[in-house]
């Protein structure tokens, strides 16, 4: 592993305040499964934050677990999830919904976004299908995923995000919102979107901590009551962690004096410096994004180069001679960090 390393956004632990408030607490002892105090704390300030009094808040490990347990609270076995064909959960999941019983149909994207006429399309030619035909024929679609910010650092605009909700509205889908980096994603200058502009517009979401400063943890913000996400069903997934206070600390500390929001735009304002530091030394963007993802164009040569000091992700190849990277920045990028990237390109 490179000593310093832009390859992802979960490379380092948890932000130092975390790691103090749970040595501090080491040896309570409190109940497990989430009924701690500490839980509840956590819980408590998730919903002030939204400004929905009445949310359900339940906090999990993992993001692919998470995405898991969310769909299959919404779904029946033959109902399906849309998502763009870049979704996390159509690419890089390993076909952990599908292994739940529910089809994650794919729908036309746009780095990262989906097509908003390309649904309003597709959804009014299966409704006509089965309405002829019989839905019990089909996977019946019965929600939509989104990212926000999505697997390209782009993000969905409050208009967007309205347009979404009626196409949801007008064929009765839910809108789920994978907020596995939410934080970046509602940091980023670009973004218009605020957390209660989004718990007021979805049905579910969820605060990554995972890639936002904790050791682990998702924290799931269940809006529809209709969404049967219960203790049991966590549980019967093997997701009813024991030691739940380890995330009810986590969320608790995060959460508290908006610290999530600040080391989320550290991250943004790491990134903005990382990619102008990067275009003033003449590296072409390969994607236009706002958040603490960046796309470069590099020569294969000065990849290799690269390489030997610095962890990055290799996206694909642009031709024969350049390769397109990412650039991940996180809540602990330091300015001296992206100084010494930018000294080694």
């Amino acid at each position: 592993m490179k000593a310093l390393s832009f390859a992802c956004d979960y490379m380092e632990g948890a932000h130092p305040e975390i790691l103090r408030r749970l040595t501090e607490i080491n040896l309570e002892k409190n109940v497990g499964y989430g009924l701690d105090p500490y839980s509840q704390q956590a819980r408590e300030l998730i919903r002030e934050a939204c400004g929905r009094d009445d949310a359900q808040v339940h906090l999990l490990v993992g993001g692919t677990q998470t995405n898991t347990i969310i769909i299959d609270a919404m779904l029946r076995h033959n109902e399906g999830i849309l998502a763009a064909t870049s979704g996390h959960i159509n690419v890089h999941e390993a076909g952990a919904i599908e292994a739940s019983g529910h089809k994650v149909i794919p729908m036309p994207a746009r780095l990262g976004k989906i097509d908003i006429n390309a649904l309003e399309s597709h959804m009014a030619t299966v409704t006509a299908e089965f309405n002829a035909v019989g839905w019990e024929h089909y996977v019946i679609p019965r929600a939509l995923y989104i990212s926000q910010s999505t697997e390209y650092g782009t993000v969905y605009t409050l208009d967007e995000l309205r347009q979404l909700r009626a196409i949801c509205d007008k064929y009765d889908l839910y809108l789920f919102v994978d907020g596995a980096r939410l934080g970046y994603g509602l940091m980023s200058p670009a973004c218009d979107v605020t957390l209660k502009d989004l718990a007021g517009l979805v049905d579910v979401f969820y605060i990554g901590g995972t890639k936002v400063g904790a050791l682990f943890g998702e924290a799931v913000v269940v809006l529809n009551k209709d969404i049967r996400l219960t203790r049991g069903l966590i549980k019967s997934h093997g997701a009813l962690l024991a030691k739940g206070w380890l995330l009810g600390v986590q969320f608790a500390t995060l959460m508290a004096d908006g610290l999530y929001w600040s080391i989320a735009r550290n991250a943004i304002d790491q990134a903005m410096r990382l990619r102008q530091g990067m275009v003033d030394k003449g590296y072409k963007l390969y994607i236009d994004s706002p958040t603490n993802q960046q796309f470069f164009v590099i020569g294969n040569d000065r990849l290799a180069q690269l390489q030997q000091h610095i962890g990055v992700d290799i996206i694909e190849a642009a031709d024969q001679h350049h390769t397109v990277i990412r650039l991940c920045t996180s809540w602990a990028t330091t300015t001296e960090q992206v100084d010494q990237l930018l000294a080694s390109v």
